[in-house]
């Protein structure tokens, strides 16, 4: 039966929503044409306005001072709405980039911008591009068939991430647990154990890079400073944990979900194998596919109006990005996945002042895992069903069994 307009707003606050998407996309391109800016009210949750459309979202991005991420970063319940601000008020909670703004999130983001812009990535290149070879190794040593998710992407994506990191191979199995993947099967009181367990490791990691400086992101964090001063503890592993979590899910979700769209679509994967250098237009139609945030909320400092609704003073905003990357308004045929499409103008990295520090090494690290599976594979198709992750903010596939046979 066809959802109500009220209906889809409120299947955006349940993450099984994002386990389906084609419940997700019927309900956003029911908002988007019926209602782009709709009020939600949904059980278990403070009301917040959805907003849909690719321009509507830039123009909240751009009004950066209006409308901030503090106190509600993140769509999540009630209860952990108050819970977050409680530990807010007590200066007990992480606060990674996504929950800062202004100067504070100017001076914060400052202190690893350097390493993620263009030509610092560059230099990655070719260890990157040696892990992604890597990464096809181990899916032929699998023979014919792998879960390519817990086999392949997640192995991949913390392997550049431990690189990132200075961090040695054999770190790799407590490094995961510290991920969102690797947090996510954990019931309450291990993940809290874990977050213990996060603490202690990474206060003496940037001890030991402290007390020895080398040329790598954990000690780029360790020793930077902020207004003259060495960051704080809560700083510091704020900065580790945006890194663990934006460095490892997003790049590791989209080479999953990049790779079942070719599945599905071979007159795409047979284009890229006959002209590889489309390869870095198919990265960001992956991307775009895939989305693998899937929004962050704002909150008015002022009344504000968009799109002839007026959004009180303490309103909160839902950005949704899956939205905003399937806009008609936007995307020619916004639902079918072509790797030629230029321009791409997808959010996925969202816009402004927030847009992703580490887009281009998730480029990087995307184009080159397929760089080089495209030249080994031969046949790939699903040996199951796949299946995703409930999650309203961030996710994608979490399960993926392939069958494959190799070209070479």
């Amino acid at each position: 039966m066809p959802i109500t307009v009220a209906e889809a707003g409120r299947t955006l606050a349940d993450p099984a929503t994002y386990a389906d998407d084609e419940l997700l996309h019927a309900a956003l391109s029911l908002l988007r044409r019926e209602a782009p800016v709709h009020w939600v009210e949904a059980p278990g949750y403070n009301p917040f306005w959805a907003v849909t459309r690719h321009a509507d979202i830039q123009e909240v991005e751009r009004e950066n001072e209006t409308f901030l991420s503090a106190p509600r970063p993140v769509l999540v319940g009630a209860s952990v709405d108050a819970a977050h601000q409680r530990s807010e008020a007590g200066r007990t909670a992480l606060r990674p980039l996504i929950h800062l703004d202004g100067h504070e999130h100017r001076g914060m983001r400052g202190v690893i911008a350097d390493r993620f812009r263009p030509q610092a990535v560059g230099h990655l290149e070719p260890r990157v591009r040696a892990l992604a070879g890597k990464a096809v190794d181990r899916m032929r040593e699998f023979g014919s068939a792998c879960e390519f998710v817990g086999d392949v992407s997640d192995v991949y994506a913390l392997d550049v991430l431990l690189c990132l990191m200075g961090l040695d191979r054999s770190e790799s199995a407590q490094i995961f647990r510290f991920t969102p993947a690797g947090r996510r099967p954990l019931p309450p009181e291990a993940r809290q154990s874990a977050m213990r367990e996060f603490y202690t490791y990474f206060m003496d990691l940037a001890a030991r890079r402290r007390a020895r400086p080398t040329d790598d992101l954990a000690s780029v964090i360790a020793n930077a400073r902020l207004d003259g001063r060495l960051l704080d503890d809560r700083e510091m592993l704020s900065s580790y944990i945006i890194i663990l979590s934006a460095g490892h899910d997003t790049a590791g979700a989209t080479i999953a979900g990049g790779l079942k769209a070719l599945i599905e679509n071979p007159g795409q994967l047979d284009m890229l194998r006959e002209h590889p250098d489309r390869l870095p237009s198919a990265v960001d139609e992956m991307i775009r596919w895939v989305t693998p945030v899937k929004g962050f909320m704002r909150t008015a400092v002022q009344d504000y109006t968009l799109r002839d609704v007026v959004i009180r003073k303490g309103d909160s905003v839902l950005l949704s990005y899956p939205s905003a990357n399937r806009d008609e308004a936007v995307f020619d045929a916004p639902h079918r996945f072509d790797v030629e499409r230029t321009p791409n103008r997808h959010l996925a990295f969202g816009y402004g002042v927030h847009h992703c520090l580490g887009a281009a090494l998730a480029k990087l690290e995307i184009l080159s895992f397929f760089a080089e599976l495209l030249p080994r594979i031969g046949t790939m198709e699903l040996s199951g069903e796949p299946a995703y992750l409930s999650s309203a903010f961030s996710g994608g596939l979490k399960y993926l069994p392939l069958r494959y046979s190799w070209a070479h």
